[in-house]
C-alpha cells in the first residue's frame, strides 16, 4: 500500500519512528541502523513495508530499499518475525548482515538478540537455499563457471559478492552492470559489495 514516506522526523524511541507527513503522524516500527540515519525535526524518506493481521496492521520503515528487501527476506524464513527481522537488521548495515549471510559468519546473527545457534543455522541454509533456486545466470564477467552453478554458495569472491547482492533484493542483470570492471584481486569481499551498491544507487 505505501511504498515509502517522506516528512519529518517528529519523534524516535528504541525500535520506533514517526514520520509527520502532511500533518498526519505515522509510526513506523524501525531499526537501529535506520535510527542512526534519522534527526529530529530534520526531514527523512523510510521505505515502507505494511503487515496486515486479523487483530493488528503494524507499519515498518527502513532507511534504504536494501535493508526493507532484507528485512523481508528474513521473514520468510521459518521461525523468524518480525521483531527478530529488526533485532538482526540492528546488528549491522544490510550490506555487512548479507555478507554473513552468504559466508556463514553465524556471529553476526547470534548477536542479536532472541536469535540461538539454531535459528542463524536455519536462516543462513534457508536463504542459501533460495539464492541457490534464484540464480539462473552466469556473471557475464567470468565469476561463475558453469562447474560451479549448482553450488548453494561458490567460493569465488565474485559469485559471493553476487549472492550477497541477490540477499539485498538487486537482479542478475543489475549485479553484472555492478561488479564488471571492478578490481576483483584488489578488493575485499566487503569493498566489493560496497563499491557494487555505490554504482547500483547512481
Amino acid at each position: 500500500m505505501f511504498y515509502y514516506l517522506y516528512g519529518t522526523v517528529a519523534h524516535v524511541a528504541p525500535y520506533l519512528a514517526v514520520l509527520d507527513c502532511g500533518g498526519v503522524g505515522y509510526a513506523c516500527k524501525t531499526t537501529n541502523f535506520t535510527l542512526s540515519t534519522l534527526r529530529k525535526g530534520e526531514k527523512a524518506k523510510l521505505y515502507t513495508h505494511l503487515a496486515v493481521k486479523e487483530d493488528d496492521v503494524t507499519l515498518y520503515g527502513f532507511a534504504t530499499e536494501e535493508e526493507r528487501n532484507l528485512f523481508l527476506l528474513l521473514l520468510s524464513v521459518s521461525g523468524v518475525g518480525p521483531k527478530a527481522a529488526l533485532s538482526i537488521l540492528s546488528t549491522s548495515s544490510p550490506s555487512s548482515l548479507a555478507l554473513a549471510i552468504i559466508t556463514g559468519d553465524l556471529k553476526v546473527l547470534t548477536s542479536a538478540a532472541g536469535v540461538g545457534k539454531k535459528l542463524a543455522q536455519r536462516i543462513v541454509l534457508e536463504l542459501k537455499d533460495k539464492l541457490a533456486k534464484e540464480q539462473d545466470a552466469q556473471f557475464q564477467n567470468g565469476g561463475v563457471s558453469p562447474a560451479n552453478q549448482d553450488t548453494v554458495i561458490p567460493e569465488d569472491k565474485l559469485s559471493e559478492a553476487g549472492a550477497a547482492l541477490q540477499v539485498l533484493g538487486y537482479h542478475q542483470n543489475e549485479i553484472n552492470a555492478a561488479l564488471k570492471g571492478l578490481d576483483v584481486s584488489a578488493l575485499t569481499l566487503e569493498e566489493l559489495v560496497k563499491q557494487a551498491l555505490k554504482r547500483l544507487a547512481k
